[in-house]
């Protein structure tokens, strides 16, 4: 029999814990590409107007195969990040650690990608994943990926799919696993982006996992309204070359055509009085153009401009202070790539709490509330 399952998983609404004096659970973080996950867990920085708390994590290593990604990490986090791949890491260079997060790459699971599955050697990468989760003996492990992953068929005679085999395998190594669909709109994020995010805690301590309460909701309701793109764009709209602002230079932003009367990938604006659409890696450069226009005639696809990075970064809930010390066309791809940090703020939250209830003997040390 199975143990993990989607239905109704527990819930915990994060901004009610009290996390400042806890000690620093350790992290390892595997295919971190620029840090959005990354950023989330360690906390600390702020976004349209909102505190996000340090977190009591402690990142001690950092992995991703994309050279440019790991250039912005080190220059944002102030610290050394691994350029290799993860099928040829040393594990040993690879510290102990609590938890190990990792977003494994998605693109062959992605509707809008080719949907070769676990048949391709990268959809099968979260064996590597389990391999360091394995090595580490971590007590829990948080992984993401594309809500595509639900419907891509192991085998098209088989009604098997992709995160069936992935859950089991991580099960089999020893853990209780969940996953649970997150839409980072629902958590004050400017952009409808699902996710499967999945959580495995170690069967030896697993008690309860918890996901993140919802914060946000397309129809108010007790919750506060999502957050449209004007929220988080309108005030740089017009600040193209502004030296206070970084990524939003006349270089920052794609100079690719609009064609008239044609659909394609972003042939298109994003709205303005809901979130964005999720904000892609692989555009190639057909990035969608800001809702505002250069000329009277909204149609006129001559007065459009597409999003800057600033722009997309914003869209993905990173701080004005992120530097994409890189191209605009890998800083495109790896903003598309990366955790929204303000879902993965909460996300992280809600694995200190699951922590916190598992089994006594390793219980750690936060006195727990009525917070559920």
């Amino acid at each position: 029999m199975t143990t993990f399952y989607e239905s109704n998983p527990f819930e915990v609404d994060v901004h009610k814990l009290n996390l400042e004096k806890e000690k620093n659970i350790s992290v390892v973080s595997l295919f971190s590409g620029c840090g959005g996950m990354d950023l989330g867990f360690r906390g600390g920085f702020r976004f349209l107007d909102n505190n996000y708390e340090e977190n009591p994590f402690n990142i001690i290593f950092a992995n991703d195969i994309f050279k440019a990604a790991m250039e912005v990490y080190e220059h944002n986090f102030k610290h050394r990040g691994e350029d290799e791949s993860i099928t040829e890491i040393d594990l040993a260079k690879i510290p102990k650690a609590d938890v190990v997060i990792g977003g494994f790459p998605c693109q062959d699971f992605s509707l809008a990608g080719k949907r070769k599955g676990l048949s391709s050697e990268r959809g099968r990468l979260y064996e590597h994943m389990i391999k360091v989760i394995k090595h580490c003996n971590a007590k829990m492990f948080i992984a993401e990926n594309v809500d595509g992953i639900r419907t891509n068929k192991v085998d098209n005679k088989v009604d098997v799919s992709a995160l069936d085999t992935i859950l089991k395998d991580f099960e089999n190594n020893g853990y209780i696993v969940q996953y649970k669909v997150l839409n980072a709109a629902d958590f004050g994020v400017p952009q409808t982006r699902k996710r499967v995010i999945i959580f495995g805690v170690r069967k030896d301590i697993h008690n309860a996992i918890y996901y993140p309460q919802p914060t946000h909701s397309e129809s108010a309701g007790q919750k506060q309204n999502w957050v449209a793109s004007k929220d988080a764009l309108d005030d740089i709209w017009d600040k193209i070359d502004d030296p206070n602002l970084l990524n939003h230079t006349s270089k920052d932003f794609s100079k690719a055509k609009f064609y008239p009367g044609k659909k394609m990938q972003g042939n298109n604006r994003i709205p303005k009085n809901r979130p964005s659409g999720t904000i892609r890696a692989e555009h190639h450069g057909n990035i969608e153009a800001h809702y505002n226009t250069l000329l009277p005639d909204e149609n006129d696809m001559s007065g459009w401009r597409r999003l800057s990075i600033r722009e997309c970064a914003r869209l993905q809930s990173f701080p004005d202070n992120f530097n994409f010390v890189v191209s605009a066309s890998s800083a495109y791809k790896m903003i598309g790539n990366a955790v929204p940090p303000v879902m993965a703020w909460h996300i992280a939250r809600a694995v200190f709490y699951t922590l916190s209830t598992s089994k006594k003997d390793y219980q750690t040390e936060l006195q727990l509330e009525e917070v559920k």
